[in-house]
């Protein structure tokens, strides 16, 4: 059952989107009409704010990780093989 539904999901790809984006949309434009008694920062006062805060905090995080795996994390595709020829050359020569 639950395979079929995905399959469904799948297939119709485009209205999942357009279903999430109107649910998004309609959380912003409920969020016009929320009362705010006692805001404690100046991102309580103004609508949709927390929203763009997350977003483009999420869009910081990834642009970051993504700098910081090409910079210091990834390494080459024979990283081990160069790594082993190496090694193996290196024991050859002991004996």
């Amino acid at each position: 059952m639950i395979v079929r539904f995905i399959t469904w999901l799948r297939d119709h790809m485009l209205l999942v989107k357009g279903f999430c984006y109107a649910v998004l949309a309609g959380l912003l434009i409920g969020d016009l009409f929320v009362p705010r008694h006692h805001p404690h920062f100046i991102g309580d006062v103004i609508p949709g704010f927390w929203a763009a805060f997350g977003f483009v905090a999420c869009v910081i995080i990834i642009i970051g990780s993504k700098w910081l795996g090409t910079a210091f994390l990834f390494r080459p595709d024979d990283y081990y093989e160069r790594g082993d020829a190496q090694t193996h050359a290196s024991e050859g020569e002991m004996k």
